[in-house]
Parts: C-alpha cells; structure tokens; sequence
C-alpha cells in the first residue's frame, strides 16, 4: 500500500473546457473555478494527477507532441495560481479507430485501470485511499476498477452520463462541488471563509 494519497482527475470537460479532440493549446481554457478547487485538495495533502484517454493521437487527429504541448500550457496555467500537477498520464489508443501501433486493446484506456496502477507505482499511492473525478462513466469506472472513490462532475459530457452512475456514485455540478464532497467525506469540513 502506498503512502500517498492522491485525487486522479481526468483532463477535458473536467480540469478545461470540453473541446472535442483538443489539439491546438489556443483551444486549452481552464473551467472557471477549478484553481481554486484545486487549491484545496492541495490544502488537505492530496497529490494531482491527471489520466486522460487522448485516442485522437491514435486516430491520426493530433500527434503527442501538441498533446505536451497542451500539457505544458495547463501546467503553466496552474502554476500561476501556485499549483502544481504531480504527473499527466495519458493513453493514445483506440482498439477500433486507430491507426498503427495505436490500434490494440490496452490496459491504459479508461475505463481500465491502468494510468492509475501505473501512477500508484511511480507515486507511491494509496489507491483504497485516492479519489477519481471526471465527467464521463469510463472516468468512474476506471476509478472504481483502481479501487479508489469517485465522483462525477456535470460539466464536459457529465449531464448526459450522469444518468448511468453505478450505486452510489454521486454527480457533483463542478469541480468545486465535488472537492467539497471529499472535504465532507474526510471529515474536513468548509474552510474559514467559504
């Protein structure tokens, strides 16, 4: 078990704006109110880390160049508000439409848990002890496949899958709404001031 905790978050519709098969960093826009959100599963010792299934690298849409280069631009964008990601995993393949050696049934596409095994790994995190948070029903389901807790935000394609939730998973208007579910569930309550 590893000595960390760690709240795994997916990249489009729930850190930025939902852009579909974003691939130019001018298209990259933080969804107002996520720094602050940020911030404060910062404030109760959590790592970031970001998984996010990038299957237009597959698809031949986008190479992994512009994908860091949209890194890049996310990780200065926070780091303005003083935060910082621990790591960005990301997966590039598509067992049916991609092309190449992007073509194959992986263990890294969520709804499969591996960028969270795989950052639990380089990490050293507890995921019995971790959180997901996404907008799509293969985001929870990788995070409960890694045996964390997740939680679901409606922004991005969130009200649509929001319907589909597996038992007790909750949808959270925003990332903001669903930090605060994890500050209640730890018994942290509301900072002064909130």
């Amino acid at each position: 078990m590893g000595k960390h905790r760690a709240v795994f978050l997916d990249r489009d519709g729930t850190i930025n704006e939902e852009v579909q098969y974003l691939s130019r960093v001018e298209d990259f826009r933080l969804i107002p109110g996520v720094p602050y959100a940020l911030q404060r599963l910062k404030d109760a010792g959590f790592l970031l880390v970001v998984v996010t299934n990038q299957s237009g690298i597959g698809r031949g849409l986008y190479d992994e160049a512009a994908l860091h280069a949209i890194h890049d631009k996310m990780h200065e964008e926070l780091s303005s508000f003083g935060i910082t990601i621990e790591a960005c995993y990301f997966c590039p393949h598509h067992p049916e439409h991609a092309v190449g050696d992007y073509r194959v049934d992986c263990s890294c596409r969520k709804p499969l848990p591996g960028m969270l095994q795989q950052a639990a790994l380089d990490l050293d995190i507890d995921l019995s002890g971790s959180y997901m948070i996404g907008d799509k029903l293969g985001d929870i389901e990788a995070g409960l496949n890694a045996g964390c807790t997740s939680l679901m935000v409606q922004t991005g394609y969130g009200a649509a899958d929001s319907a589909r939730l597996p038992e007790g998973v909750l949808a959270y208007p925003g990332l903001q709404e669903a930090v605060e579910a994890i500050y209640e569930r730890e018994g942290k309550g509301k900072r002064p001031g909130r």
